[in-house]
């Protein structure tokens, strides 16, 4: 029989998503048949599935902790933010439609059947399902009808764990007061917390994890160590810069835009030692680079009309003037065209918007969002490139007889005949170090040998959380409770 777990945290990013990694990884390098699982995700970065389906990226690295591809069943509802009050909903990997907050709110019953018939499908296959909540469970106005958190664990009768992040403070009021705001069986579920972040002398915290214990009659499992240049897929939170030291060989600018999608696109120009990568947020200052990066977007026409808001056509126009490179991705790439048409508002308010014009095509927004996880080369040097499409948009024009890549036989995206503007749908351009060293050295960066192999360190890390795991994280406590081997 299947055994579940869930993680929920006391916050938004306290932690649960690395977490649900971390006993992924350390449950499948000891054997056990686990595979991750999350309910309901509200994210932007999304991965295609094996079965052709889309979920949120964080669940899918937690497969790959488990060595396993992702699939839809292990997130079966994603919700993809199109406006502060709207969304699209997708279910076991398709798009269902749009909703405002009060209509999915109604919906959340249907939803329901779709989260239980996904668990008890992977329930099926796996021996352990470690699952993980979003933001709260105390979430007052949300507990009717919940889908998340509570709701899900109590319709399976699973096991709660509660996470706390103790580096942004107030963990003992975070813990104790989500505690407080459940309900007695709720209570009563909740088997322990983990305090994650912690950064000191584990002395100088103990008096507290014992007055913790005493006053919640729940034992602390485990303390986790802020675990420094920790970098792995996130779900919506955008950092502000790589890692250089010192004066960089190529500076990588990219417009935080309002809907940003699939930003981890630029996690491995991120760790590139000779590359400084900025994101650029509303009113600050556009700084020079060598390279813009125009990203993906959930709201392909409100986000460039943010851009022009903002002063990004200018700033680019200049930049293009002097000699810099300028590379679009899936809606970025779109936003390089004549025009973005959307005539059935699949994205927002039916109608079309000007595109920036540096490329000669025009995007039309159809129904069916194209969903596959594709490999090919670049063109013209033929190195292999590997990832995934996701997009609504049917791009066509002359500037697409001179494709920037080759995905599966088949031409993708646009450079200008200068060389200087570049797009294409493909999410994951960077990933494989041998395109990474091409795209870059198009760019102006000489000998960049030193790209990352992003897929490497992915593993690397997660091999590091789950040996944080085991020297801080009472495991065997872990495991009776799961009713497997210690």
């Amino acid at each position: 029989m299947s055994r579940t777990l869930m993680i929920q945290g006391t916050t938004s990013d306290a932690g649960k998503s690395t977490l649900v990694a971390a006993l992924c990884r350390w449950l499948a390098r000891r054997g056990v048949s686990v595979a991750p699982f999350k309910p309901q995700n509200m994210a932007l970065n999304s991965a295609v599935t094996e079965d052709g389906g889309e979920i949120g990226r964080s669940t899918a690295l937690q497969a790959l902790a488990c060595g396993l591809a992702p699939h839809s069943d292990m997130n079966p509802v994603l919700l993809k933010p199109q406006s502060d009050r709207g969304a699209q909903v997708i279910l076991r990997g398709r798009v269902h439609g749009n909703m405002d907050a009060l209509d999915y709110h109604a919906f959340k019953a249907e939803a329901r059947h779709s989260v239980v018939a996904a668990w008890e499908a992977l329930s099926s296959r796996f021996d352990v399902i470690v699952a993980e909540g979003a933001g709260s469970p105390a979430e007052i106005n949300l507990r009717a009808g919940d889908i998340a958190n509570m709701g899900f664990a109590e319709a399976v009768d699973c096991p709660v764990l509660l996470v706390g992040d103790i580096d942004r403070g107030g963990v003992f009021a975070q813990l104790v007061g989500t505690l407080e705001l459940l309900s007695e069986s709720e209570r009563a579920r909740t088997q322990g917390f983990i305090i994650n972040r912690f950064r000191g002398d584990i002395a100088l915290l103990e008096p507290g994890l014992a007055w913790l214990a005493e006053r919640t009659g729940k034992p602390v499992l485990g303390t986790l160590p802020y675990l420094q240049g920790l970098l792995l897929d996130a779900e919506d939170s955008v950092g502000l810069s790589g890692r250089v030291t010192g004066e960089p060989d190529l500076r990588v600018v990219v417009p935080a835009l309002p809907r940003i999608s699939n930003h981890n696109d630029f996690d491995p120009l991120r760790l590139h030692p000779r590359v400084a990568l900025s994101f650029v947020g509303p009113n600050q200052r556009i700084p020079p680079a060598d390279l813009i990066i125009l990203p993906g977007s959930k709201s392909t026409r409100a986000d460039l009309e943010w851009l022009r808001t903002q002063g990004w056509e200018t700033a680019i126009q200049r930049h293009l003037r002097y000699g810099g490179k300028l590379l679009g991705i899936c809606g970025g790439f779109q936003m390089l065209g004549r025009a973005v048409h959307d005539p059935e508002g699949l994205e927002g308010e039916p109608g079309g918007t000007p595109g920036l014009g540096l490329l000669d095509f025009h995007t039309r927004m159809v129904a069916g969002k194209q969903l596959r996880n594709v490999q090919g080369v670049l063109n013209p040097e033929g190195v292999a490139v590997t990832g995934y499409e996701i997009h609504n948009g049917v791009s066509e024009g002359a500037a697409l007889e001179n494709p920037l890549v080759m995905l599966d036989g088949r031409a993708d995206g646009a450079v200008s005949a200068d060389g200087q503007v570049m797009g294409t749908y493909l999410h994951g351009l960077f990933d494989r170090p041998e395109a990474c060293h091409a795209l870059l050295a198009r760019c102006g960066l000489e000998d960049t040998g030193a790209a990352v192999d992003y897929q490497a360190h992915r593993l690397h890390e997660l091999d590091r959380l789950a040996d944080t795991l085991d020297a801080h994280l009472d495991m065997a406590w872990v495991c009776r409770l799961l009713g497997i081997p210690a």
